[in-house]
């Protein structure tokens, strides 16, 4: 029978109710409503008004009625009661429209319908959905004027208003103030406590519950996770008489959380055996787990298991388990889930693109970001942080332009990597304009953006620049202490270097091994031997931190810049582990410099049998043969190196003019501006000559001619990009050049007669520290 002839019959409310209900009961869909709602109206029915109280109470509940068809309902009814105010300001909530709930209470008053006890939670809660404060203080008010705040159910809802707004302090003014409060006060006040964060508060609360329920104690494992307090979390669990699924969930997301993830797995392989449901929060957790300790066997034998629970399709689920699969490596599994995903979002392209980059397939990674239909910061930091993890610098620089065309602001973790490509491409200018947008956009300097900008400006030689970001950050770690000492250091400000030192630790920052690593490479680079055995001895007395091989190295090169060969070759002697190749360089390269040439024929010799294919030992035995006028030596080298494949890395030096980087090869002659770059080093041959300048032609390990020789000399890289730079840097910027070899005698003694003649400050940063040449003198004193 057609539903609306049910109601066509009679006017009568009282034979009418009855068949309205059992209509409505029987009505699946929104034709059928609508057929109901004519009879209503054209009957007069809808006057009725408990009838129509019924008929607006089933289309705010039905999901296939649009709230707007609800709202013109209510417009409809003539005299609306309370009940009838409440149903449509419940729908508002209900429907995700809770600003509009706020209109029908003013509404409501206007037409002076007294509200009762169920308005007020329906508004307060509207106003904790939209985190309004303000609003929800106006409603508190009309609770008291209107005498509700004796209800436990009002003063529940306000507890948590106060306490979603993060206004704990008046959340706690109605709990106090309340007459009676129920298992519901009490745990909505500790839940506010859990959600800033106060594990003081919570507890005390928690202590004095008069009934400690599950959800309560659920709670404080949370938030005891959250801060890290996994001892308290697990007492609490063990206490809990009565545990639910989201009691070990809680504990285990704790674990993961903390970094514990074994014992993750553990907890997860009681809760099954303790036949514990499962659910779709606590497996994400335990793959986040296996993805840590790259466990994939296990990571499956999850997989399995949610596929036979059956929530494998959960999108959240789904992404872990692309996470995972990336993760251990299994890029291949990963990929095959991303295809056949049915309900993909952002993270789950996310997900993909980071597994991608972590298994070193850069170009599908790109391709796929290429692709997405959307993409957001997250997006956007992965594929550029991919790129400067994988050395494609270039690239980085590249996408993030292309990432500010779209109009996508940067976070601090996307500033750091394009931070970091600008270090690496010798590229200031841009370096300093991330700088001054991170500035000008007033986006917090953290740890590690504070260090990364520290870090660049020592490795362009910008000291001033470092320490103004150095002291402009509000929290400092123990990696901004390290990247400034080590830049003082490299940068020929030792003192300060040690200085900075001292402070750190008089600010309670614990130095740790990159600390000591920072130290004793300032002393390494004044050669204050005494200083550095002090340090030495301090870091494993006082500090109780082990050497590594590396201090081991740098010790070794101290002593042996000091000439000290014979100590150094006996702390290498007598190390408690095998020297590296380093090591063993640093003491060859002291042999070279104090031509001590039986030992340091004897250590290249053990180099180059420890490390035949490392061109750098070859050089340095070659050059030891060279200026001994052994060329049998020096031909013998040279045809191992030929006979293991080992190829001398030529000398190159990067400078920036004008926001482009610019690179020179020693003896280049591809530069578009080589003729002007000549004419100038015929100037600058000029004015050395009157500089009193002589070519140290003893670094040029070839049987040529002295004449070849001063050539080859004068087109070394560093001096090809000085003249460079003399012709488009404008005095008083300084030149700076960046090189990837440590500069020659020669190149040292011209730059800082150039910086004279020309009056000009000249900034080098070789493969070892920086050259600051300023009036025919430089930062280093000669010693490096």
């Amino acid at each position: 029978m057609n539903l609306s002839k049910r109601l066509t019959p009679t006017l009568n409310p009282t034979l009418t109710l009855p068949i309205l209900e059992t209509c409505l009961l029987r009505c699946r869909n929104l034709k059928q409503f609508s057929q109901i709602l004519s009879q209503m109206i054209l009957t007069g029915f809808l006057r009725d008004t408990f009838a129509a109280s019924r008929l607006l109470k089933f289309s705010t509940d039905s999901p296939f009625i649009y709230i707007n068809r609800s709202h013109q309902i209510f417009t409809c009814i003539e005299n609306p009661n309370g009940f009838i105010y409440n149903t449509m300001m419940r729908a508002y909530v209900q429907r995700n429209a809770t600003h509009n709930s706020l209109g029908i209470y003013k509404l409501m008053l206007q037409e002076t319908v007294e509200p009762d006890n169920y308005t007020y939670p329906i508004l307060v809660q509207s106003c904790s959905l939209r985190l309004a404060e303000f609003e929800g203080k106006l409603i508190h008010c009309h609770v008291l004027k209107m005498g509700f705040d004796s209800d436990v159910y009002v003063q529940n809802t306000l507890i948590n208003m106060y306490a979603v707004c993060g206004n704990l302090s008046d959340a706690r003014k109605v709990f106090d103030q309340s007459p009676v409060v129920d298992i519901v006060s009490w745990n909505s006040i500790l839940a506010g406590y859990v959600s800033i964060g106060d594990v003081e508060e919570a507890k005390y609360i928690y202590d004095r519950m008069p009934e400690r329920n599950i959800i309560a104690s659920n709670s404080m494992i949370v938030l005891y996770g959250k801060k890290g307090n996994v001892a308290d979390a697990y007492r609490l669990f063990s206490e809990m008489h009565k545990k639910d699924m989201v009691s070990w969930s809680a504990l285990i997301s704790c674990y993961e959380q903390n970094q514990m993830h074994e014992q993750a797995l553990i907890m997860f392989q009681q809760m099954k055996a303790d036949g514990i449901t499962l659910d779709e929060v606590v497996v994400i957790s335990v793959l986040s787990a296996c993805a840590h300790l790259l466990v994939v066997r296990t990571g499956k034998l999850i997989h399995s298991l949610a596929v036979k629970i059956g929530i494998e399709s959960y999108v959240n689920l789904h992404n872990a388990l692309i996470h995972m699969y990336a993760s251990c490596g299994e890029v291949e599994a990963a990929q095959k889930l991303f295809n056949g995903g049915c309900c993909l979002d952002l993270v789950s392209w996310n997900s993909m693109i980071s597994g991608y980059l972590k298994c070193s397939e850069v170009e599908k990674a790109k391709a796929l970001f290429d692709s997405m239909p959307e993409k957001d910061i997250v997006s956007w930091s992965a594929m550029i942080s991919g790129y400067a993890q994988h050395d494609r610098f270039a690239d980085t620089l590249a996408l993030f332009q292309e990432m500010q065309l779209d109009g996508i602001k940067p976070d601090e973790t996307t500033l750091v990597s394009v931070i970091s490509a600008c270090t690496h491409l010798a590229a200031l200018d841009q370096g300093k304009w991330i700088h001054a947008y991170v500035r000008k956009n007033g986006l917090k300097i953290n740890v590690i953006l504070g260090t990364t900008l520290i870090d660049m400006y020592m490795k362009f030689g910008c000291v001033e620049n470092a320490l103004e970001v150095f002291h402009g950050m509000q929290e400092k770690g123990v990696s901004t202490w390290n990247a400034l000492i080590l830049g003082l250091a490299m940068n020929g400000s030792v003192d300060k270097s040690l200085d900075a030192f001292s402070e750190m630790k008089e600010c309670g920052v614990l130095p740790n091994e990159i600390s000591f690593m920072a130290v004793l490479g300032a002393c390494r680079h004044m050669g204050l031997v005494d200083e550095g055995r002090q340090h030495f001895s301090s870091m494993i007395q006082e500090h109780k931190i082990e050497p590594n091989v590396k201090h081991y190295g740098c010790m070794v090169d101290l002593l042996g810049r000091a000439g000290l060969l014979k100590e150094a070759e006996e702390l290498i002697e007598n190390m408690p582990m095998a020297p590296d190749v380093s090591t063993w360089g640093a003491l060859l390269g002291a042999c070279k410099k104090y031509g001590d040439n039986e030992m340091g024929e004897r250590v290249g010799r053990k180099l180059i049998e420890l490390q035949p294919a490392h061109e750098g030992f070859h050089v340095l035995l070659s050059n030891i043969y060279a200026s001994k006028g052994n060329w049998d030596g020096v031909l013998e080298v040279r045809g191992m190196m030929v006979q293991h494949g080992v190829v001398k890395t030529p000398g190159c030096s990067t400078i920036e003019a004008n926001g482009t980087v610019h690179e020179f090869l020693a003896g280049d002659k591809t530069h578009p501006q080589i003729k002007d770059i000549e004419n100038m080093l015929d100037e600058m041959a000029k004015k050395l000559k009157m500089e009193g300048y002589a070519p140290d032609t003893n670094v040029v390990s070839l049987d040529i001619d002295e004449e070849e020789k001063e050539t080859s000399l004068f087109r070394h890289s560093e001096k090809l990009a000085i003249a460079f730079g003399l012709i488009t840097i404008n005095s008083p910027t300084p030149i700076r050049i960046m090189k990837n070899l440590r500069i020659c005698n020669d190149c040292h003694t011209a730059a800082k007669l150039i910086s004279r003649a020309f009056n000009r400050e000249i900034v080098v940063r070789d493969r070892h520290r920086f050259h600051h040449f300023k009036q025919g003198s430089c930062s280093c004193l000669d010693y490096w």
